[in-house]
């Protein structure tokens, strides 16, 4: 059998024993890991690419990014409805809209415009909106003769494009919203000319009702 090892009072080898088999670990991590680190390549990072706008010097125009190939359509970008995707048909604005305007319609366009237009137009369409009233040139009010009298297509084409001082939210907006803003602005157009005569009749009542003014005369019979 052998011997218990006696241990002197001062002797150190107690505690230096688990110093060195930490130490050795450590070693031996380390050496695992070089080994992992010399067999990753870089080639995914380190790519032979052109970033955006790089220049080059293969083409003779110097670019790096190439134009669509002639009569190419990118995936989703196939436009063949003229009247939705410009609001014009047979190259004239028209005075309708591409799918019919739902109450769901005109309350997302009504958002979208209270979003977009309003820093401009106002919530009324008179175009005293707030930087309007910074400074900001104002656009023309919605309820002049003229743009009374624009086709549908004209409001598209111009949140399309833009105009004047006023740039394009095609990038903003998307294609049906822009539909549904323009329709809203018919909607203000009318809330702001509207005849008495053009509110159903139940609504008129309640109309009066919250006015204080006397109802409408009945005809004979007429039940209240």
């Amino acid at each position: 059998m052998k011997p218990d090892l006696q241990f002197a009072p001062g002797d150190r080898s107690r505690t230096a024993l688990p110093a060195v088999l930490s130490r050795m670990c450590a070693i031996g991590c380390l050496a695992v890991l070089a080994l992992f680190v010399a067999g990753c390549r870089l080639d995914m990072h380190l790519q032979p690419k052109y970033l955006p706008y790089d220049p080059s010097t293969f083409f003779d125009d110097g670019r790096s990014a190439r134009q669509p190939v002639p009569g190419t359509v990118a995936r989703g970008q196939l436009h063949l409805d003229d009247l939705l995707y410009t609001g014009k048909e047979n190259g004239v604005f028209a005075d309708k809209f591409p799918f019919p305007m739902t109450r769901a319609d005109l309350e997302r366009g009504r958002e979208r415009y209270n979003i977009y237009c309003t820093p401009c137009h106002d919530y009324t369409g008179s175009g005293r909106g707030m930087i309007v009233q910074r400074g900001f040139p104002p656009p023309p009010s919605y309820h002049i003769d003229r743009l009374r009298s624009a086709p549908a297509g004209h409001f598209f084409d111009v949140i399309t494009n833009g105009l004047g001082s006023m740039y394009s939210y095609a990038a903003r907006v998307d294609v049906e919203d822009r539909w549904r803003i323009a329709a809203y602005i018919r909607v203000l157009q009318l809330s702001q000319h509207a005849k008495i005569e053009d509110v159903p009749a139940a609504e008129r009542e309640k109309l009066n009702q919250n006015s204080g003014a006397p109802p409408a005369a009945r005809a004979p019979g007429q039940t209240p």
